[in-house]
């Protein structure tokens, strides 16, 4: 059974910096494609930051240059370092993987469009000025 669990979500203050964690269990893929998610009170979902099988990055417009997403394929884990916090900033955040078999398989990562197979529950961040 595939499990996406995220943690470091807390609360901070504008300008600020948060590091979030997510650990992926029980996914036997050869690489992954994953990414960061966020949602507000009354707000659509909206992507955050990706990073594809190959390493490749790419973000929001709204989070480019503040937040960096980064992978420890030795530990499974997706992070995502947040940094000038602002708060506008504040949501549950959800990370998202998705996997790919070899190379054989050549499709696309989702980048930060929310076309992923599986989610973790969210953790909660907050941001006060």
């Amino acid at each position: 059974q595939v499990q996406l669990v995220e943690s470091g979500g807390g609360s901070a203050q504008a300008g600020g910096s948060l590091r979030l964690s997510c650990a992926v269990s029980g996914y036997g893929a050869s690489s992954y494609c994953m990414g960061w998610f966020r949602q507000a009170p009354g707000k659509e979902r909206e992507g955050v930051a990706a990073i594809d099988s190959d390493g490749s990055t790419n973000y929001g417009d709204s989070v480019r240059g503040r937040f960096t997403i980064s992978t420890d394929n030795a530990k499974n884990t997706l992070y995502l370092q947040m940094n000038s916090l602002k708060p506008d900033d504040t949501a549950m955040y959800y990370c998202a993987a998705e996997g790919r078999w070899g190379p054989t398989d050549r499709r696309l990562c989702p980048g930060i469009s929310p076309d992923y197979n599986y989610w973790g529950q969210g953790t909660q961040v907050t941001v006060s000025s």
